[in-house]
């Protein structure tokens, strides 16, 4: 079964929504399913100004047109609610053409923190978009049911996981800096809600890892932490492992993949009782939540490692793509259904 997979966010860019991807073309042939992606690669592009360094890609209704012919998929996937994405619907629309989509980014949130636009009128823009769809997929349960509060339909959970052959502990990681370490990774921008992590009064050393449109702010206005720019690999495994807890300040992601690699490379997390980590985590010991970040933080000092570890080992990759292909493929065999066609490609 070859699935094609819409999405306006690709590589050079690093963040969840790439890393999903990327792990489910992985995984996905253990499965009997292939995934081909249509991405800005080849299209004109413009830049984001409130996304320096991101850029959205502008093509023509016929060029993704020919693109999805010669492909010749089973399945189709809109991943992002950008111009790629809008263009694939718009063409599975005009030719009755069944499709899934994902909800990975809380837009109305982020656009509210940057604009005037209420949320309402953002969400309003994302029912529109994926009503249309055969099923939406969301990263939880409570995502899901979120969603279906907000008047979405055909909603579907499909859950993230963890590479944790990478991801694990390393006995001795040190980075050099007085302990404990308090370390957070991701984009250094506004929804991450760094400064209520930087601002804490907390012993040993604040670590920041990832690079974004405020880390010259964040620099120039926390000189006590310290900014190691973006890591990937065994050099973002080696940073997690020579933590002691993780700090997780945003209140919007819907889930947060770093929140599982650093559990299964040991480290206990400190977070805000919100949607993502409260999604993530539920009540397992691994976690502190509290809305005083500070009491957290030091509240996951004296939780267990090991814990950590082994709730993160339950969450792999291969689970999470066999539950995204039993969604397409429940998708398709019910647009079959209901137009009396029936294929062995998604059965």
């Amino acid at each position: 079964m070859r699935i094609l997979v819409a999405t306006d966010t690709w590589h050079p860019q690093i963040n969840g929504v790439v890393h999903t991807l990327c792990e489910l073309a992985r995984a996905a042939p253990a499965f009997g399913a292939s995934i081909a992606f249509l991405t800005p690669d080849g299209l004109k592009s413009l830049p984001l100004p409130t996304y320096p360094g991101l850029r959205l890609a502008v093509a023509r209704p016929r060029t993704i047109a020919r693109q999805i012919i010669e492909l010749r998929p089973a399945a189709i996937h809109i991943a992002t609610e950008g111009p790629i994405g809008f263009l694939v619907r718009q063409y599975c629309r005009a030719n009755g053409l069944a499709f899934s989509t994902s909800f990975h980014t809380r837009f109305p949130e982020y656009v509210a923190a940057r604009t005037p636009i209420p949320e309402s009128w953002t969400w309003g823009a994302l029912r529109w978009f994926h009503g249309a769809a055969g099923g939406v997929m969301a990263a939880t349960p409570a995502l899901e049911a979120e969603l279906v509060r907000r008047g979405f339909a055909n909603v579907m959970t499909w859950p993230r996981g963890v590479d944790a052959r990478l991801f694990r502990p390393r006995p001795g990681a040190d980075l050099g800096l007085p302990r404990p370490v308090f370390l957070t990774v991701g984009r250094l921008a506004v929804e991450k809600n760094l400064e209520a992590f930087l601002t804490l009064d907390l012993p040993g050393t604040k670590v920041v890892v990832g690079d974004g449109p405020l880390r010259s702010k964040l620099e120039q206005h926390f000189p006590e932490a310290v900014f190691l720019g973006t890591r990937r690999g065994e050099e973002l495994a080696r940073a997690y492992a020579a933590a002691d807890v993780f700090v997780f300040p945003s209140r919007t992601d819907t889930y947060g993949l770093v929140l599982l690699e650093a559990l299964a490379s040991g480290v206990p997390v400190a977070a805000f009782p919100v949607c993502g980590p409260r999604d993530v985590m539920g009540d397992a010991p691994v976690a502190a939540l509290d809305e005083e970040l500070r009491a957290a933080c030091l509240r996951a000092l004296t939780l267990s490692r090991e814990e950590c570890r082994a709730f993160a080992l339950e969450r792999s990759w291969d689970t999470s793509a066999r539950l995204f292909l039993a969604n397409v493929r429940r998708v398709a065999l019910t647009a079959a259904v209901a137009t009396g066609e029936t294929s062995e490609a998604v059965a």
